[in-house]
């Protein structure tokens, strides 16, 4: 019996970008790309969400490369390929989203950025680093 998975995100969360709106930019990953949101959507962000109740906010997810550059994002960034995004879980501090990430799922990175925001990625190829690390 195959298990019914409830998602609260859609696709179009994670794809959206004001920037590449203002810019003119076509943001839309390939089919390997969409996999990859899925499997984020599914390993990481919905977890997020069931544990803490409540919306998780992504300011950033998939960015093509124009995107990413425009943006200040490194070369090799994992937005580009599809698994990784920026998050806000309104009501909690970065620390207890970063605490829950480490305690509970298998991410490849999970950063605090600037005390801003919390980058977190998975990689479906099953190599995920479980590395932690602050941006100041």
């Amino acid at each position: 019996m195959l298990k019914k998975i409830k998602l609260n995100f859609k696709i179009s969360e994670l794809i959206y970008s004001d920037t590449a709106i203002k810019n003119g930019i076509y943001n839309m990953p390939t089919a390997k790309e969409l996999d990859c949101l899925l499997e984020l959507i599914t390993n990481i962000l919905q977890p997020i969400r069931e544990h803490f109740n409540c919306p998780v906010k992504v300011n950033s997810g998939y960015r093509n490369k124009k995107l990413n550059k425009l943006l200040g994002g490194v070369d090799n960034s994992q937005h580009t390929l599809g698994q990784a995004a920026d998050i806000i879980v309104p009501g909690q501090s970065i620390e207890n989203v970063i605490k829950f990430i480490k305690n509970n799922l298998i991410f490849d990175q999970v950063i605090n950025e600037h005390n801003r925001w919390v980058h977190v990625s998975y990689n479906p190829n099953g190599k995920n680093r479980g590395q932690a690390l602050k941006i100041k």
